[in-house]
């Protein structure tokens, strides 16, 4: 088990997120980018006004057991995770546990966010730790089909089990060290989870933006990335949702004529896309340009509603379709792409890739764990998605089998499995704190007010005008009021946990 200083260096993390298409991967890179760039500056600022510097963190390795659930197999993998001392209050001070999500962690995820203000205000010990298969927590040959059978949300909590025996161990702690466990989207998942499988090793939980509930046909992704197109308090109109409906069936009528190559040309496709399945990736692309913002609405994204409102109906250009076109090509400079993907074969050559530089990101891995555990598939079959139905839960489903040969009619029953293990709609937690936007279409997924019975113990936070993980960000002068309650309410709840904990301790 090797600790060392950290090298100070940036890395790039993902924002959480389920793979819907590579366009809206790249549109989550390109807001991560963004959000480290402004984790830096705090940083440093910090350091100059005092605080301890950069190189506090120190980054380590532990060697977990590739499968906990058999005896038999002696199998490891080395398990990354990240410790921040500088504003511990030794020896019982609290730990703050940041889980890591589908995506590498990085020295900011114990150097800059909500949770590391909340750890300086009660003196906690900062820990993060990598998820099994992701970033550098995996072995050679991991991403081979044959070997991701030991990626799963379960082996990830008992991966947290032995970490916080490891740190106990090695820190000393005991009883009197409450430790609080952070996380955001599918880590915020983990985090509630973890409260309710192993309630005796956190006293309690904040799950951000947290999609508790599996559901293989998630159309009120879509449903959500409408109603908030409309939201005049962002900046949405009916008319926008109006004419992104228009512009997307303009498109699609454009392909059922024929038109493929002048399409694949005004688009600037990376290919011309001529098969139906090229079209479906099209469509696709052109959709998660949309939901990207919807979902990372004034949180770094390239565009926010209002400005993408402001593209689409704007009448300088007469048709929708037009407006589209200008959108795509607002979105391809800004990113610095050459093109835009539309190629179901690159999809599939990307998903398929099991070189452990090229798959960092982890898109391959997020993937297997939709096909086997979660589903998450955002679908656009109903009237209330503002895109192309050719975007099917078929069209999604086929890459299960494509990449990894888990057939189709298997999902349904892992949905089910997952959520009877954890409780679903009602998942077994107490002293776990919800947190969501409603501008965020995941919070469909998690746990809201009328979630919960009178006498349970948790709590939720709906946060008007706001978009995933929004919360878990420090404080921004343009963050909208409704935004720094809710942190104001977090912080509450957190250090009444911590009250709540030492006054048992002395009883």
């Amino acid at each position: 088990m090797l600790l060392s200083p950290s090298r100070c260096i940036i890395l790039l993390l993902l924002v959480n997120s389920v793979y819907s298409g590579r366009v809206l991967r790249k549109i989550k890179e390109r807001v991560r980018k963004i959000q480290y760039e402004k984790a830096k500056k705090n940083v440093l600022v910090s350091a100059v006004n005092g605080h301890k510097p950069i190189c506090e963190v120190r980054d380590g390795k532990i060697h977990q057991p590739l499968d906990h659930f058999d005896s038999q197999n002696d199998e490891t993998f080395p398990q990354r995770f990240l410790v921040n001392e500088a504003y511990w209050e030794r020896p019982h001070g609290p730990v703050f546990l940041f889980i890591g999500g589908e995506g590498p962690i990085s020295e900011f995820d114990v150097l800059a966010g909500h949770h590391v203000d909340m750890a300086e205000e009660h003196g906690a010990l900062l820990v993060a730790l990598e998820h099994r298969f992701y970033g550098e927590s995996i072995n050679k040959d991991g991403l081979e089909t044959e070997n991701l059978g030991d990626l799963s949300s379960q082996q990830a909590l008992t991966d947290i089990a032995e970490f916080h025996q490891y740190i106990s161990d090695r820190f000393d702690l005991s009883d009197k060290n409450t430790w609080i466990s952070f996380g955001g989207s599918y880590a915020g998942a983990l985090s509630a989870w973890l409260r309710g499988k192993f309630p005796h090793l956190v006293y309690g939980a904040v799950a951000s933006s947290a999609p508790v509930k599996a559901k293989l046909d998630f159309s009120a992704f879509n449903k959500v990335v409408g109603l908030s197109l409309a939201n005049e308090d962002v900046g949405g109109s009916d008319k926008c949702v109006g004419d992104i409906w228009e512009a997307f069936a303009a498109v699609e009528a454009a392909l059922f004529a024929g038109k493929a190559t002048e399409v694949g040309k005004d688009f600037g496709c990376c290919e011309t896309p001529e098969d139906l399945e090229d079209q479906i990736e099209l469509m696709q692309s052109l959709a998660d340009i949309v939901m990207g913002t919807v979902a990372y609405n004034e949180e770094g994204g390239i565009l926010t509603i209002e400005e993408l409102c402001d593209i689409m109906t704007n009448e300088t250009e007469t048709e929708a379709y037009d407006r589209l076109i200008k959108l795509v090509q607002i979105d391809r400079a800004t990113g610095e792409e050459p093109c835009l993907d539309a190629s179901h074969k690159q999809t599939i050559k990307d998903l398929r890739d099991t070189n452990l530089d090229s798959a960092y990101n982890g898109a391959r891995q997020w993937f297997y764990q939709t096909c086997t555990e979660f589903g998450f598939f955002q679908t656009c079959e109903d009237a209330s998605c503002p895109f192309s139905r050719m975007l099917t839960l078929q069209a999604q489903t086929d890459l299960c089998p494509e990449v990894f040969n888990i057939p189709q009619h298997s999902l349904p029953g892992h949905i089910a499995f997952t959520n009877k293990y954890y409780g679903g709609d009602h998942p077994d937690t107490d002293r776990v704190l919800y947190v969501n936007g409603d501008i965020d279409p995941w919070h469909e997924l998690s746990i809201l007010e009328e979630d919960l019975d009178k006498e349970d113990e948790d709590m939720t936070i709906l946060i008007e005008g706001t978009a995933h993980c929004a919360d878990m960000n420090p404080d921004g002068v343009a963050d909208r009021p409704a935004l720094k309650q809710a942190r104001k309410a977090i912080e509450r709840k957190v250090a009444k946990w911590l009250k709540e904990a030492a006054r048992k301790l002395m009883d």
